[in-house]
Protein backbone atom coordinates (compact mmCIF):
# COMPACT_ATOMS: atom_id res chain seq x y z
CA UNK A 1 0.00 0.00 0.00
CA UNK A 2 1.69 3.17 -1.07
CA UNK A 3 2.11 6.19 1.35
CA UNK A 4 -0.41 8.91 1.67
CA UNK A 5 3.00 11.60 0.50
CA UNK A 6 3.28 8.99 -2.52
CA UNK A 7 -0.06 9.32 -3.06
CA UNK A 8 -0.59 12.99 -3.34
CA UNK A 9 2.90 13.57 -5.64
CA UNK A 10 1.25 11.32 -8.46
CA UNK A 11 -2.20 12.41 -8.60
CA UNK A 12 -3.85 13.16 -11.53
CA UNK A 13 -4.62 16.68 -12.60
CA UNK A 14 -8.38 15.93 -11.83
CA UNK A 15 -8.06 14.95 -8.66
CA UNK A 16 -5.92 17.87 -7.48
CA UNK A 17 -8.53 20.03 -9.13
CA UNK A 18 -11.25 18.45 -6.64
CA UNK A 19 -9.09 18.70 -3.68
CA UNK A 20 -8.72 22.44 -4.50
CA UNK A 21 -12.96 22.48 -5.47
CA UNK A 22 -12.99 21.14 -2.29
CA UNK A 23 -12.51 23.84 -0.47
CA UNK A 24 -15.58 25.39 0.21
CA UNK A 25 -16.25 29.14 2.53
CA UNK A 26 -14.68 28.91 5.67
CA UNK A 27 -12.77 25.51 5.66
CA UNK A 28 -9.07 24.60 6.32
CA UNK A 29 -10.69 23.99 10.44
CA UNK A 30 -9.98 21.11 12.22
CA UNK A 31 -13.08 19.24 13.26
CA UNK A 32 -12.22 18.81 16.51
CA UNK A 33 -12.70 22.06 18.95
CA UNK A 34 -11.35 22.61 22.01
CA UNK A 35 -13.05 23.37 25.17
CA UNK A 36 -10.96 25.97 27.40
CA UNK A 37 -7.96 26.61 25.66
CA UNK A 38 -7.20 30.04 24.68
CA UNK A 39 -6.04 29.33 20.91
CA UNK A 40 -9.54 28.56 20.41
CA UNK A 41 -11.10 31.78 21.33
CA UNK A 42 -8.00 33.80 20.26
CA UNK A 43 -9.15 33.41 16.51
CA UNK A 44 -11.39 31.68 14.21
CA UNK A 45 -8.78 29.65 12.56
CA UNK A 46 -9.35 26.64 14.78
CA UNK A 47 -13.09 26.55 14.70
CA UNK A 48 -14.93 23.85 12.34
CA UNK A 49 -17.11 25.25 9.22
CA UNK A 50 -20.22 23.91 11.23
CA UNK A 51 -19.40 26.01 14.15
CA UNK A 52 -18.75 28.75 11.93
CA UNK A 53 -22.25 28.15 11.26
CA UNK A 54 -23.75 27.87 14.58
CA UNK A 55 -21.59 31.08 15.98
CA UNK A 56 -22.47 32.98 12.78
CA UNK A 57 -26.54 32.59 13.80
CA UNK A 58 -25.75 33.26 17.41
CA UNK A 59 -23.80 36.77 16.36
CA UNK A 60 -26.85 37.58 13.64
CA UNK A 61 -29.46 37.59 16.79
CA UNK A 62 -27.00 39.73 18.91
CA UNK A 63 -26.59 42.36 15.97
CA UNK A 64 -30.20 42.92 15.11
CA UNK A 65 -30.71 42.93 19.29
CA UNK A 66 -28.11 45.88 18.96
CA UNK A 67 -28.71 47.12 15.95
CA UNK A 68 -32.98 48.00 16.60
CA UNK A 69 -31.41 49.53 20.17
CA UNK A 70 -28.96 52.16 18.16
CA UNK A 71 -31.63 52.50 15.53
CA UNK A 72 -34.33 53.55 18.35
CA UNK A 73 -32.00 55.75 20.47
CA UNK A 74 -30.87 57.64 17.30
CA UNK A 75 -33.95 59.77 16.62
CA UNK A 76 -34.17 60.16 20.73
CA UNK A 77 -30.59 61.64 20.69
CA UNK A 78 -32.06 64.17 17.80
CA UNK A 79 -34.14 65.31 20.76
CA UNK A 80 -31.46 66.04 23.08
CA UNK A 81 -28.96 68.08 20.19
CA UNK A 82 -32.41 70.64 19.61
CA UNK A 83 -32.27 71.01 23.37
CA UNK A 84 -28.41 71.77 24.43
CA UNK A 85 -26.77 72.26 20.77
CA UNK A 86 -26.91 76.07 19.81
CA UNK A 87 -28.81 76.57 16.48
CA UNK A 88 -25.58 76.74 14.67
CA UNK A 89 -24.33 73.56 15.24
CA UNK A 90 -27.71 71.45 14.74
CA UNK A 91 -27.39 71.56 10.83
CA UNK A 92 -23.52 69.43 11.53
CA UNK A 93 -24.83 67.09 13.60
CA UNK A 94 -28.87 66.84 12.08
CA UNK A 95 -27.33 65.37 8.80
CA UNK A 96 -24.88 62.94 10.01
CA UNK A 97 -27.82 61.16 12.42
CA UNK A 98 -30.22 60.94 9.84
CA UNK A 99 -27.33 59.19 7.42
CA UNK A 100 -26.14 56.90 10.97
CA UNK A 101 -30.03 55.75 10.87
CA UNK A 102 -30.24 54.91 7.37
CA UNK A 103 -26.94 53.23 7.87
CA UNK A 104 -28.22 51.23 10.62
CA UNK A 105 -31.37 50.38 9.24
CA UNK A 106 -29.38 49.12 6.25
CA UNK A 107 -27.77 46.82 8.47
CA UNK A 108 -30.47 45.31 10.06
CA UNK A 109 -31.86 44.48 6.61
CA UNK A 110 -29.08 43.02 5.39
CA UNK A 111 -28.72 40.44 8.68
CA UNK A 112 -32.25 39.84 8.91
CA UNK A 113 -31.99 38.20 5.20
CA UNK A 114 -27.94 36.53 5.73
CA UNK A 115 -29.40 33.79 7.83
CA UNK A 116 -26.94 31.46 5.85
CA UNK A 117 -24.17 34.03 5.10
CA UNK A 118 -21.20 34.07 7.57
CA UNK A 119 -19.64 36.75 6.22
CA UNK A 120 -22.31 38.96 5.61
CA UNK A 121 -23.14 38.63 9.41
CA UNK A 122 -19.29 39.33 10.33
CA UNK A 123 -19.56 42.44 8.18
CA UNK A 124 -22.87 43.58 9.67
CA UNK A 125 -21.37 43.30 13.00
CA UNK A 126 -18.38 45.25 12.01
CA UNK A 127 -20.92 48.20 10.69
CA UNK A 128 -22.80 48.20 13.68
CA UNK A 129 -19.44 49.46 15.32
CA UNK A 130 -18.28 51.29 12.83
CA UNK A 131 -21.70 53.37 11.50
CA UNK A 132 -21.68 55.08 15.40
CA UNK A 133 -17.93 55.65 14.72
CA UNK A 134 -17.49 56.86 11.19
CA UNK A 135 -20.80 59.32 12.79
CA UNK A 136 -18.13 60.90 15.92
CA UNK A 137 -15.21 61.39 13.61
CA UNK A 138 -17.47 63.21 10.97
CA UNK A 139 -19.08 65.95 13.59
CA UNK A 140 -15.51 66.27 15.21
CA UNK A 141 -14.32 66.89 11.30
CA UNK A 142 -17.35 69.58 10.20
CA UNK A 143 -17.40 71.51 13.18
CA UNK A 144 -15.95 75.10 13.60
CA UNK A 145 -13.20 75.29 15.93
CA UNK A 146 -13.54 75.18 19.61
CA UNK A 147 -17.37 73.98 19.01
CA UNK A 148 -16.69 70.52 19.96
CA UNK A 149 -16.94 72.17 23.23
CA UNK A 150 -20.44 72.40 23.06
CA UNK A 151 -21.23 68.76 22.40
CA UNK A 152 -23.31 67.38 24.55
CA UNK A 153 -22.84 63.54 25.26
CA UNK A 154 -20.60 62.17 22.06
CA UNK A 155 -17.62 61.62 24.22
CA UNK A 156 -19.12 58.94 25.19
CA UNK A 157 -19.72 57.04 21.78
CA UNK A 158 -16.02 55.16 22.07
CA UNK A 159 -17.20 53.94 25.37
CA UNK A 160 -20.03 52.99 24.68
CA UNK A 161 -18.66 51.03 21.46
CA UNK A 162 -15.92 49.34 23.51
CA UNK A 163 -18.56 48.09 26.25
CA UNK A 164 -20.87 47.13 23.18
CA UNK A 165 -17.88 44.26 22.20
CA UNK A 166 -19.06 42.01 25.43
CA UNK A 167 -22.54 41.58 23.97
CA UNK A 168 -20.58 39.79 20.81
CA UNK A 169 -19.34 36.78 20.70
CA UNK A 170 -16.18 37.97 18.89
CA UNK A 171 -12.98 36.22 19.21
CA UNK A 172 -10.32 38.10 21.21
CA UNK A 173 -8.30 39.46 17.93
CA UNK A 174 -11.34 40.92 16.81
CA UNK A 175 -11.73 42.53 19.81
CA UNK A 176 -8.48 44.03 20.24
CA UNK A 177 -8.63 45.46 16.61
CA UNK A 178 -12.42 46.89 17.36
CA UNK A 179 -10.70 48.13 20.86
CA UNK A 180 -7.83 49.93 19.40
CA UNK A 181 -10.07 51.45 16.85
CA UNK A 182 -11.93 52.84 19.50
CA UNK A 183 -8.61 53.94 21.25
CA UNK A 184 -7.56 56.09 17.94
CA UNK A 185 -11.01 57.42 17.57
CA UNK A 186 -10.46 58.70 21.47
CA UNK A 187 -7.31 60.28 20.29
CA UNK A 188 -8.49 61.93 17.23
CA UNK A 189 -11.34 63.56 19.44
CA UNK A 190 -8.79 64.79 22.51
CA UNK A 191 -6.46 66.29 19.45
CA UNK A 192 -10.02 68.23 18.75
CA UNK A 193 -11.39 69.15 22.17
CA UNK A 194 -7.27 69.79 23.09
CA UNK A 195 -7.33 67.38 25.74
CA UNK A 196 -4.55 65.44 24.24
CA UNK A 197 -2.06 64.45 26.65
CA UNK A 198 -3.83 65.94 29.67
CA UNK A 199 -4.52 64.84 32.89
CA UNK A 200 -7.85 64.55 31.95
CA UNK A 201 -7.16 62.81 28.59
CA UNK A 202 -4.82 60.31 29.89
CA UNK A 203 -7.59 59.35 32.51
CA UNK A 204 -10.41 59.02 29.86
CA UNK A 205 -7.51 56.66 27.73
CA UNK A 206 -6.58 54.41 30.95
CA UNK A 207 -10.65 53.77 31.53
CA UNK A 208 -10.83 53.13 28.06
CA UNK A 209 -8.52 50.60 28.13
CA UNK A 210 -9.78 49.16 31.28
CA UNK A 211 -12.98 49.06 29.57
CA UNK A 212 -11.28 46.79 26.51
CA UNK A 213 -10.08 44.51 28.90
CA UNK A 214 -13.08 43.78 30.52
CA UNK A 215 -15.05 43.60 27.56
CA UNK A 216 -11.90 41.21 26.02
CA UNK A 217 -12.64 38.49 28.81
CA UNK A 218 -16.52 38.85 27.92
CA UNK A 219 -15.74 37.94 24.59
CA UNK A 220 -13.37 34.80 25.94
CA UNK A 221 -15.75 33.20 29.00
CA UNK A 222 -18.64 34.26 26.09
CA UNK A 223 -17.10 32.31 23.81
CA UNK A 224 -15.52 29.47 25.43
CA UNK A 225 -19.14 28.89 26.74
CA UNK A 226 -20.19 28.67 23.19
CA UNK A 227 -18.00 26.09 22.16
CA UNK A 228 -18.29 24.28 25.26
CA UNK A 229 -22.44 23.88 24.34
CA UNK A 230 -21.95 23.46 21.32
CA UNK A 231 -20.13 20.03 21.27
CA UNK A 232 -21.94 18.70 24.03
CA UNK A 233 -25.00 19.13 21.29
CA UNK A 234 -23.44 18.37 18.25
CA UNK A 235 -20.35 15.74 18.79
CA UNK A 236 -20.34 12.23 20.43
CA UNK A 237 -18.93 12.03 23.96
CA UNK A 238 -17.12 8.84 23.20
CA UNK A 239 -15.38 9.59 19.80
CA UNK A 240 -14.93 12.86 19.60
CA UNK A 241 -16.80 12.39 16.10
CA UNK A 242 -19.97 14.40 14.94
CA UNK A 243 -23.09 13.14 16.04
CA UNK A 244 -26.21 11.90 13.98
CA UNK A 245 -27.90 15.20 14.16
CA UNK A 246 -25.02 17.35 13.51
CA UNK A 247 -24.72 15.08 10.33
CA UNK A 248 -27.90 15.64 9.17
CA UNK A 249 -27.20 19.01 9.49
CA UNK A 250 -24.19 18.90 8.50
CA UNK A 251 -25.24 17.75 4.82
CA UNK A 252 -27.88 19.81 4.38
CA UNK A 253 -25.09 22.68 4.66
CA UNK A 254 -23.21 21.21 1.92
CA UNK A 255 -26.11 20.81 -0.11
CA UNK A 256 -26.61 24.55 -0.46
CA UNK A 257 -22.92 25.12 -0.72
CA UNK A 258 -23.59 23.20 -3.71
CA UNK A 259 -26.16 24.75 -5.29
CA UNK A 260 -24.53 28.25 -4.69
CA UNK A 261 -21.49 27.49 -6.07
CA UNK A 262 -22.62 25.35 -9.29
CA UNK A 263 -25.48 26.93 -10.36
CA UNK A 264 -28.03 25.94 -13.06
CA UNK A 265 -25.67 25.06 -15.52
CA UNK A 266 -22.79 23.76 -13.79
CA UNK A 267 -24.26 20.73 -12.50
CA UNK A 268 -21.47 18.22 -11.02
CA UNK A 269 -18.78 20.78 -10.30
CA UNK A 270 -18.66 20.38 -6.92
CA UNK A 271 -19.38 16.63 -6.34
CA UNK A 272 -19.47 15.24 -2.77
CA UNK A 273 -19.42 11.64 -1.78
CA UNK A 274 -21.15 9.53 1.30
CA UNK A 275 -19.24 6.32 2.39
CA UNK A 276 -20.81 4.36 5.16
CA UNK A 277 -19.23 2.01 7.19
CA UNK A 278 -19.90 -0.83 9.92
CA UNK A 279 -17.65 -2.83 11.57
CA UNK A 280 -17.79 -6.73 10.91
CA UNK A 281 -19.06 -8.62 13.57
CA UNK A 282 -18.87 -5.90 16.10
CA UNK A 283 -21.41 -7.80 18.63
CA UNK A 284 -18.98 -10.75 18.78
CA UNK A 285 -15.98 -8.54 20.05
CA UNK A 286 -18.07 -7.10 23.16
CA UNK A 287 -19.52 -10.89 23.58
CA UNK A 288 -16.04 -12.23 23.61
CA UNK A 289 -14.20 -9.44 25.44
CA UNK A 290 -16.33 -6.78 26.85
CA UNK A 291 -17.79 -3.76 26.31
CA UNK A 292 -14.50 -1.88 27.56
CA UNK A 293 -12.63 -3.36 24.98
CA UNK A 294 -15.44 -2.67 22.06
CA UNK A 295 -15.50 0.91 23.15
CA UNK A 296 -11.60 0.66 22.66
CA UNK A 297 -11.70 -0.41 18.96
CA UNK A 298 -14.68 2.27 18.33
CA UNK A 299 -12.06 5.08 19.13
CA UNK A 300 -9.62 3.97 17.58
CA UNK A 301 -11.72 3.33 14.34
CA UNK A 302 -13.00 6.76 14.67
CA UNK A 303 -8.78 7.77 14.68
CA UNK A 304 -8.19 6.16 11.33
CA UNK A 305 -11.65 7.56 9.46
CA UNK A 306 -9.84 11.03 10.99
CA UNK A 307 -6.13 10.12 9.65
CA UNK A 308 -7.38 9.05 6.39
CA UNK A 309 -9.55 11.92 5.32
CA UNK A 310 -8.69 15.38 5.01
CA UNK A 311 -9.63 18.59 7.68
CA UNK A 312 -12.57 19.59 5.49
CA UNK A 313 -14.26 16.33 5.20
CA UNK A 314 -16.30 15.51 7.84
CA UNK A 315 -16.11 12.39 10.03
CA UNK A 316 -19.27 10.88 12.19
CA UNK A 317 -20.74 8.25 14.30
CA UNK A 318 -24.11 7.26 12.68
CA UNK A 319 -25.37 4.82 15.56
CA UNK A 320 -23.80 2.05 17.28
CA UNK A 321 -20.92 0.59 14.92
CA UNK A 322 -22.14 2.41 11.77
CA UNK A 323 -20.27 5.52 10.85
CA UNK A 324 -20.50 8.38 7.95
CA UNK A 325 -18.05 9.36 5.75
CA UNK A 326 -18.49 12.98 3.65
CA UNK A 327 -15.82 13.60 1.20
CA UNK A 328 -15.94 16.89 -0.26
CA UNK A 329 -14.95 17.36 -4.02
CA UNK A 330 -15.03 13.68 -4.69
CA UNK A 331 -16.56 11.83 -7.26
CA UNK A 332 -18.29 8.33 -6.76
CA UNK A 333 -14.65 6.68 -8.23
CA UNK A 334 -12.61 8.88 -5.95
CA UNK A 335 -14.88 7.95 -3.26
CA UNK A 336 -14.63 4.13 -3.58
CA UNK A 337 -10.52 4.62 -3.90
CA UNK A 338 -10.75 6.41 -0.46
CA UNK A 339 -13.28 3.52 0.60
CA UNK A 340 -10.79 1.12 -0.13
CA UNK A 341 -7.72 3.20 1.82
CA UNK A 342 -9.44 3.02 4.71
CA UNK A 343 -10.89 -1.08 4.37
CA UNK A 344 -7.10 -1.41 4.03
CA UNK A 345 -6.15 0.43 7.34
CA UNK A 346 -8.49 -0.60 9.18
CA UNK A 347 -7.75 -4.41 8.66
CA UNK A 348 -3.75 -4.01 9.05
CA UNK A 349 -4.15 -2.13 12.08
CA UNK A 350 -3.06 -3.58 15.02
CA UNK A 351 -6.56 -3.86 17.35
CA UNK A 352 -5.90 -5.83 20.75
CA UNK A 353 -7.35 -6.81 23.61
CA UNK A 354 -6.80 -6.63 27.68
CA UNK A 355 -4.02 -9.02 27.51
CA UNK A 356 -2.58 -6.89 24.21
CA UNK A 357 -3.55 -9.57 22.08
CA UNK A 358 -4.96 -8.69 18.09
CA UNK A 359 -8.60 -8.54 17.75
CA UNK A 360 -9.13 -9.09 13.84
CA UNK A 361 -11.64 -6.02 13.10
CA UNK A 362 -12.46 -5.43 9.35
CA UNK A 363 -15.25 -2.87 8.14
CA UNK A 364 -17.69 -3.21 5.06
CA UNK A 365 -18.39 0.36 3.05
CA UNK A 366 -21.25 1.44 1.20
CA UNK A 367 -20.26 4.68 -1.17
CA UNK A 368 -22.72 7.09 -2.96
CA UNK A 369 -22.85 10.45 -4.09
CA UNK A 370 -24.45 12.71 -2.46
CA UNK A 371 -27.34 15.08 -5.09
CA UNK A 372 -27.91 18.84 -3.93
CA UNK A 373 -31.64 18.68 -4.92
CA UNK A 374 -32.52 15.30 -2.41
CA UNK A 375 -33.17 14.82 1.02
CA UNK A 376 -30.00 14.39 2.68
CA UNK A 377 -31.97 10.96 4.02
CA UNK A 378 -31.86 9.71 0.41
CA UNK A 379 -28.39 9.52 -0.01
CA UNK A 380 -27.61 8.07 3.56
CA UNK A 381 -30.52 5.34 2.86
CA UNK A 382 -28.66 4.62 -0.74
CA UNK A 383 -25.22 4.36 0.73
CA UNK A 384 -26.78 2.29 3.90
CA UNK A 385 -28.14 -0.62 1.15
CA UNK A 386 -24.58 -0.49 -0.23
CA UNK A 387 -23.39 -1.68 2.76
CA UNK A 388 -25.70 -3.90 3.39
CA UNK A 389 -24.96 -5.86 -0.10
CA UNK A 390 -21.31 -5.36 0.75
CA UNK A 391 -21.95 -7.45 4.13
CA UNK A 392 -24.28 -9.65 2.22
CA UNK A 393 -21.55 -10.69 -0.18
CA UNK A 394 -18.71 -11.31 2.16
CA UNK A 395 -17.93 -7.92 4.37
CA UNK A 396 -14.53 -6.43 4.32
CA UNK A 397 -15.25 -5.05 1.43
CA UNK A 398 -16.93 -1.30 -0.64
CA UNK A 399 -19.33 -1.31 -2.96
CA UNK A 400 -20.98 1.50 -4.38
CA UNK A 401 -24.67 2.00 -4.72
CA UNK A 402 -25.69 1.14 -7.46
CA UNK A 403 -27.62 -1.93 -9.43
CA UNK A 404 -25.98 -5.05 -8.46
CA UNK A 405 -25.29 -5.70 -11.90
CA UNK A 406 -22.67 -2.74 -12.04
CA UNK A 407 -21.86 -2.44 -8.33
CA UNK A 408 -17.68 -1.87 -8.63
CA UNK A 409 -16.64 -3.72 -5.44
CA UNK A 410 -12.98 -3.29 -4.20
CA UNK A 411 -11.57 -6.95 -2.26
Amino acid sequence: MSSRKSEDSVATPKKRHMDALAEPPEVNHELFVGLSSLRDTLSSSNHSRDFAFAHAHYLRSRVLALGIIFTLLSPLWIVVDSLVLPAELLRYTLLGRVVLMLGLVGVLVLALFSVERIRRIRFCAGMLLALPAGFYVLVLAMLPDRAVQDLVGYGFIPFLLVASLSVFPFTLLESLCAGLAMLALLGFAQTVDGTWMTGRGVESFWLLSSLLVVSMAANHFQLSLLLRLYRQATHDPLTGLFNRGALEVHLEKIQAWQREIEGGEQQGRAPCSVLMLDLDHFKRINDNHGHSVGDNVLCQFARILSGQTRKHDCVARYGGEEFVVILLGSDEERALEVAERIRYAVEVFEFTDRQQQRIPVTTSIGVTQLRQDEPAQEALKRADDALYRAKETGRNRALVAEAASDALAVD
